[in-house]
């Protein structure tokens, strides 16, 4: 009997299910070692790069099939257990493989590029360069460079953290001959001394490391810690304890901005290199630092919701702060969450995971409920710091000052002349929200969006939020001639406005994503006020994690649109911004007061932080989700349309659904489809936006339905003239 033939089973990045079949360049069967590699293929008229996913059966006529054009490494660029894992993230995302494995590697590794050196080097002196140092000038850079390297050879990653513009006075060493470039070893890597060795550990935070130290194998530690409370120490404990038992470690910020203080406490704190990876570094240096990982050679990765997926071969810990935040879940491509990924990785490494945050996801609190996840109570905030003092003031028939009622200006004027910082928190950038002819009622539209436009006044443009669509400010109204043309609302820039005219003699600083586009923007706008007294306006950027010792007041104005939102998750959003931006304040030894401006503040929401903070409103929402069958007692699967017509994308939808009803009926599956609707934004960037949401108790029974449409949806003729997806566990309906 003859020998059947054997192909590559190759995953391409294309929006089309299953796996192409290639042949050997040689012909020859393919082994086992061909699995996780990267191979060059023909497609059509063009060249892709793909990865080897499985060797197996010719299924068609082996003459009908291409070989690869070039096998492009030798040895899997993937760990075996990423590799499962992303198979695993491709099935229940219901996402292509090839598209999956391509999101999860560096650019460079897609495009078909070698993995880049990343063997580590050190500067030394050399005997000539120890003999001269006494010529040097005293006290200039290059002579305080060479007494540093006077006691041995320094890593180049180390000075890249504490000696800003090294490289200028090397070069000026290096010209003299008296230092040279040293490849450095494994053992030499991990010789690096902590600069600082952190505070001492209150009875609550030690009790949490002496848990997570006794904890063998896979585990889910949530740390439910308030803010202030001394998070990231736990954080920087585990990782020395993980390198002390000779393994990696992998830490997740949701934030970009985020990334530069907590590298500087690590790297302060750790005995060896902390690499980064996050989408504002050029394609080389996450290139080094992914591959630096996947070699060993790198032991502390940390990075933002995409180096979840880096490899570690000798991985002993990840780390998830502020699980709660939307910002892990990724909203193009294949929607993953990289909390959810972080818990399956870790179990599948089986090492530990912990998951820290002072407002908890409630998906996350009921798993600690239900025994799932094992919770770690932080109470009190370290040291000596306080909880702040939180008052609501009603502002109904009250008149507003630049958006801000008398009481919030008197605590910012309190709060100045007693040498204290004070942030103003807005979640709404630009002048105002709206702009509004006061004569005929005209409003500024997006021409592409069903929403109004944002003005910005420093720049006299009309900005979208959503496409981004951008127009001059009108002289006068478009529709009657008027010169009526009002703002309507406040935004960051007005209030900043607004404020810098109450208090002139202090500085204002405006903090959102306008002006911490540029890379380390939000570092740089902070390090302008220093600890100096003055006022922060900003969005929710400045409610993420950072120490701001000197903040002692927070004032928060426009909650109210989200007391009525119409998407499930509004409240629970809301409440994690509130507590978190109050957490801000008396971060050190002075108390902080936060003030809440609203027209309800008699709304239950309020009255539950107010009452019992968080932890009062998470049993209250989880009990009503509960009733209501939401998430996470039931588990959903959003189906999104799009078309520039209307009626293609519902009529798209249309067929998807009656395609969910025949197959829920003939599995016998117990899943309810909400039916074709318009989403919360129906119409943005030009294109008609319809959704159908899918929801059932049991995750199964929705993962098999999901299983038995996928390659139907596909085949639908109506499927190619719409951009579609599937969004498994969604958080934005918008």
């Amino acid at each position: 009997m003859p020998i059947p033939p054997y192909c590559l089973k190759v995953a391409l990045p294309l929006p089309l299910p299953g796996l192409f079949d290639y042949l050997t360049e040689d012909g020859k069967a393919p082994d086992q070692d061909w699995i996780g590699c990267r191979v060059r293929v023909p497609f059509g008229a063009r060249e892709l790069v793909g990865w080897v996913s499985a060797v197996g059966v010719v299924e068609t006529p082996p003459e009908a099939l291409k070989p690869i054009v070039t096998r492009l490494d030798r040895t899997p660029v993937m760990t075996a257990e990423l590799l499962q894992t992303l198979r695993w993230t491709a099935h229940y995302y219901q996402a292509p493989l090839g598209e999956v494995l391509s999101a999860a590697v560096p650019a460079l590794l897609r495009e078909g590029k070698a993995p880049p050196d990343v063997c580590m080097y050190a500067w030394q002196l050399t005997v000539e360069g120890d003999a001269g140092i006494d010529s040097l000038r005293r006290n200039s850079k290059p002579q305080a460079l060479a007494t540093r390297l006077r006691s041995g050879a320094v890593p180049e990653a180390l000075l890249d953290s504490d000696t800003k513009g090294w490289r200028s006075s090397m070069r000026s060493l290096q010209t003299r001959t008296w230092v040279e470039r040293v490849a450095l070893n494994r053992a030499d890597m991990t010789g690096t001394t902590p600069t600082t060795d952190g505070p001492a550990l209150n009875a609550d935070q030690q009790a949490c490391v002496q848990a997570l130290q006794a904890a063998k194998g896979f585990a889910v530690h949530l740390i439910e810690g308030v803010t202030g409370s001394g998070k990231t120490e736990i954080y920087i404990q585990a990782v020395r304890d993980c390198l002390a038992r000779g393994r990696q470690a992998l830490v997740l910020v949701p934030e970009i901005g985020l990334t530069p203080q907590t590298v500087t406490r690590f790297r302060a704190r750790l005995p060896v290199p902390v690499h980064i990876l996050h989408s504002n570094l050029s394609d080389g240096d996450r290139a080094q630092a992914w591959t630096a990982m996947a070699e060993g050679i790198g032991r502390v990765l940390i990075g933002t919701r995409s180096a979840v997926f880096t490899p570690m071969p000798e991985a002993g810990l990840i780390i998830v702060d502020e699980e709660h935040d939307s910002s892990y879940k990724q909203q193009d491509g294949f929607h993953y969450h990289a909390r959810d990924m972080a818990v399956l990785r870790a179990k599948s490494l089986e090492i530990p995971v912990l998951l820290g945050s002072a407002t908890p996801s409630l998906e996350s609190w009921h798993n600690a409920d239900i025994g799932r996840y094992r919770r770690h109570r932080l109470p009190e905030r370290a040291g000596s710091a306080k909880p702040p003092a939180v008052r609501i003031t009603d502002i109904r028939k009250i008149r507003l000052q630049h958006g801000l009622c008398q009481a919030m200006l008197d605590g910012i004027a309190a709060c100045l002349n007693d040498g204290g910082q004070a942030l103003v928190f807005k979640n709404r950038r630009g002048y105002a929200p709206a702009l509004l002819c006061h004569d005929c009622g005209f409003t500024a539209q997006c021409p592409r969006c069903d929403t109004a436009l944002t003005l910005h006044a420093g720049q006299r443009r009309l900005h979208c939020h959503h496409c981004g669509h951008q127009k001059p400010r009108p002289p006068a109204c478009p529709d009657c001639g008027s010169l009526a043309l009002q703002a309507q609302g406040f935004g960051t820039e007005r209030l900043e406005e607004g404020l810098t005219a109450a208090f002139p003699d202090f500085p204002c600083i405006r903090v959102d994503s306008g002006t911490t586009r540029r890379r380390d923007g939000l570092a740089a706008q902070l390090a302008e006020i220093g600890d100096a007294a003055g006022i922060l306006v900003g969005t929710q950027i400045l409610a993420k994690g950072h120490d701001l010792p000197n903040l002692r007041f927070v004032g928060v104005v426009g909650v109210d649109e989200s007391l009525f939102s119409s998407d499930f998750r509004a409240h629970e959003k809301l409440s994690q911004l509130l507590i978190q931006v109050a957490g801000r304040a008396g971060r050190a030894d002075k108390p902080g007061k936060v003030l809440i401006q609203t027209h309800h503040p008699d709304h239950p929401l309020l009255a539950d932080l107010l009452a019992g903070g968080y932890p009062e409103f998470a049993r209250k929402a989880l009990d009503e989700r509960q009733l209501a069958e939401l998430p996470p007692f039931t588990h959903m699967a959003l189906l999104r349309a799009e078309s520039v017509h209307s009626e293609t994308a519902q009529h798209f939808l249309e067929e998807v659904s009656a395609l969910v009803d025949a197959r829920r009926r003939e599995l016998k599956l117990a899943v309810h489809s909400s039916g074709v609707l318009p989403a919360g934004m129906p119409r943005r960037a030009g294109r008609y936006r319809w959704q159908l949401v899918l929801n059932a108790t049991q995750r199964h029974e929705l993962q098999n339905l999901l299983a038995a449409i996928r390659v139907e949806v596909h085949a639908l003729k109506s499927s190619r003239k719409v951009r579609w997806s599937f969004d498994v566990d969604p958080c934005d309906f918008l």
